[in-house]
């Protein structure tokens, strides 16, 4: 047997042996065999040692590519189960994404610092930066294979069906069957394209990602200098904004890292490209600091919770990137080698931070406990505004500070929010109640009205709302500005002269989301119906500042009403054509 085949057998009996250890994880699993915890641990080892056997071997002898994969398994998996200790049920843990991508990040970051400690040394960059992307250009191609090879398995299956024959669905119902044939298939393409590393070579991807290198520069400038003219009032304080963000500088920064290569020779030569590279890595700065600063305000107006800790998190690894790169290309000469020393950085950096996510350093749930704790103490959160659900999700840190929140409200004569931390399961904060009678009225007990005098319409639309709607504009309506004021208004008037009645417009600040919210009703044959609404001077609707002004200044008075400068070309039959300016 030639060395070629013998490693495709090696390989396949692999991938086969990691396709039936996870099997039989997934029977342990089903039968409790083993306990949650202990299943927990063999999982993520035996997910992360496989992986890592697959991807070393061939980069590395076989023996050595176990011994490593070994290492790799067992750190995450040992941190994993420490961080599920903050938790009594693993159910619990399993309610959170984060610890598991931060066993993501350690089953994967440092297998090319394992492969290049065995040969020129785990800093050299050139072997660093070829090991990860060829260990990404492998996994996917032979991923692919994987997929193409059950696609033919699927159509055979389905052809046999045509004369009688079941003997591929016969195999198939066989439980381990499926688990074997993908990580045989997975285990055999892996090794067919460590054969052809000259022919399929990350080189192809790496050319295609520089050609977006001149767009993203081009699509980030143009952010930046939108920014004067269109504000940051929508901007700053919503996470969601904060996670485009994150993205567009992972992205920016990955296309940067394809530029520059792995050393200079094989980096792009085009002076234009080269000039391109430099723009890119000097406003990577922008939008990581304005990810910083957006994550931060969200903090300073509601406090720690583990998504925003993440985000925290991720913005301040964004802003090393920027910095690091801005200060390469300012500092001029060798800029590549400083570019390509900052990713060995922040690497190590992604890596420690993985790794401090799942001990009590960085214990998200603890930290975001004692700062609901403190807030609702100081009173910055008020009582009725405590995320009960949230602090039910954060394991054994929310129930101590459940304790504390207990203890504090019999204190300060917290009433409700005693009777509240009294439920031990408290309901999904967009949960309806059942009694919409009881909604209903606790709605118009917080909504203000203009004119107040329009509580006819008011009530008749309320009547038809759905509960999510009512569970909505309560929420809205109880989570006050963090300048004081108000966050919800209901206007009632004749919006609609064809219509017979009044209609409606809610104008919501969502201080949730970041952003601000109109929504027109009207009552039409008994249902409440959605109206479509538009700035008529053709212009976007007015953002969370200018909705929480516009609140404010017509609390005392309703706003004006006129005709919309607006006509139809009339249609036969009735109806017609508008546009909208």
């Amino acid at each position: 047997m030639t060395n070629l085949m013998q490693q495709r057998l090696v390989l396949a009996l692999i991938g086969a042996a990691g396709g039936a250890s996870l099997y039989a994880l997934s029977e342990i699993l089903k039968g409790d065999l083993l306990g949650p915890r202990l299943t927990l641990a063999l999982s993520v080892f035996t997910a992360a040692f496989f992986f890592g056997v697959l991807a070393m071997a061939g980069p590395l002898q076989t023996g050595k590519a176990v011994l490593m994969a070994a290492l790799v398994g067992a750190v995450p998996a040992a941190l994993l189960s420490w961080a599920a200790l903050r938790f009594d049920t693993i159910n619990e843990l399993d309610a959170s994404p984060f610890p598991f991508g931060a066993v993501l990040a350690l089953a994967t970051i440092p297998l090319p610092f394992l492969i290049s400690a065995s040969g020129p040394g785990w800093r050299d960059y050139p072997s660093l930066f070829t090991q990860a992307w060829g260990i990404f250009v492998r996994y996917s191609v032979a991923l692919v294979f994987v997929g193409v090879v059950w696609g033919v398995i699927l159509l055979s299956d389905a052809l046999f069906g045509v004369v009688g024959l079941d003997v591929i669905e016969d195999l198939l119902e066989i439980d381990i069957v499926p688990w074997l044939v993908t990580g045989t298939v997975l285990g055999l393409a892996l090794a067919v394209v460590q054969e052809l590393a000259d022919v399929v070579s990350p080189y192809l991807v790496l050319r295609l990602l520089r050609l977006l290198v001149p767009v993203v520069l081009v699509v980030l400038v143009v952010f930046i200098a939108a920014l004067p003219f269109r504000g940051l009032s929508g901007l700053f304080g919503e996470l969601s904004v904060a996670a485009t963000l994150l993205a567009m500088t992972a992205a920016a920064a990955t296309l940067v890292t394809s530029a520059v290569d792995r050393d200079d020779e094989a980096a792009t030569s085009a002076d234009l490209m080269r000039k391109a590279t430099q723009g890119l890595a000097l406003v990577l700065p922008v939008p990581a600091v304005l990810a910083v600063v957006s994550v931060g305000l969200r903090v300073q107006q509601y406090g720690w919770t583990p998504e925003r800790l993440f985000a925290a998190t991720a913005s301040v690894l964004a802003l090393g990137y920027g910095a690091l790169y801005a200060l390469a290309v300012l500092r001029r000469t060798g800029w590549m080698d400083r570019i390509r020393s900052a990713n060995t950085v922040m690497a190590l950096a992604l890596i420690g931070v993985a790794a401090l996510w799942l001990t009590p350093v960085l214990n998200p749930e603890a930290i975001s406990a004692r700062s609901m704790v403190a807030r609702v103490t100081d009173g910055r959160t008020p009582p009725n505004a405590v995320d009960l659900y949230s602090l039910s999700q954060w394991g054994r840190a929310g129930l101590a500070a459940r304790t504390q929140l207990t203890e504090l409200a019999q204190q300060l004569g917290f009433a409700d929010l005693g009777q509240a931390l009294a439920n031990p399961n408290p309901p999904y904060p967009s949960q309806p109640s059942e009694d919409l009678t009881q909604q209903r009225a606790a709605l118009i007990a917080v909504l203000p009205l203009q004119p107040p005098g329009a509580t006819a319409t008011r009530d008749l639309l309320l009547q038809t709302a759905d509960e999510w709607d009512l569970t909505y504009w309560t929420r809205i309506c109880t989570t006050p500005p963090p300048q004081g004021g108000q966050s919800c208004l209901m206007i009632v008037a004749d919006l609609l002269p064809t219509q017979p009645g009044e209609e409606a417009m809610m104008v919501l600040a969502d201080f949730e989301s970041g952003a601000a919210r109109f929504e027109g009703f009207a009552l039409m044959d008994g249902y409440l119906q959605r109206l479509n609404l538009w700035q008529t001077a053709g212009q976007e609707l007015p953002d969370l500042d200018a909705a929480t002004a516009m609140i404010a200044a017509w609390q005392t008075a309703p706003p004006p009403l006129s005709n919309a400068p607006l006509n139809q070309i009339d249609l036969p039959g009735g109806g017609g054509l508008a546009v909208s300016p």
